[in-house]
């Protein structure tokens, strides 16, 4: 999709109920970073948009959902922790 500014980018690509995921695509990658922070999205991909590393974090915000899956933190969000408090007898 063509647009005519950042700023209707931005309008367009926050206006949905959904928010998992957006690619920007510039030359000028401090650009597409600040775009980028503005999302309302759980990821963003900068002139790419077909590499899952799974190492970083693959979130969904508004109605795409709360959890995260990928990284330490989706893994510990699979896991049960359990605190054991031991007092050790002789």
């Amino acid at each position: 999709m063509t647009i005519h500014s950042d700023e209707e980018a931005l309008r367009l690509m926050n206006d949905g109920e959904f928010g998992p995921t957006a690619a920007i695509f510039s030359a000028n990658a401090a650009r597409g970073e600040a775009l980028g922070d503005v999302l309302e999205t759980g990821t963003a991909f900068l002139n790419r948009c077909d590499y899952l590393d799974p190492s970083l974090a693959w979130i969904g915000v508004k109605n795409s959902g709360r959890g995260c899956t990928l990284s330490r933190i989706g893994f510990e969000e699979l896991t049960w922790p359990k605190s054991y408090h031991l007092r050790l007898t002789t």
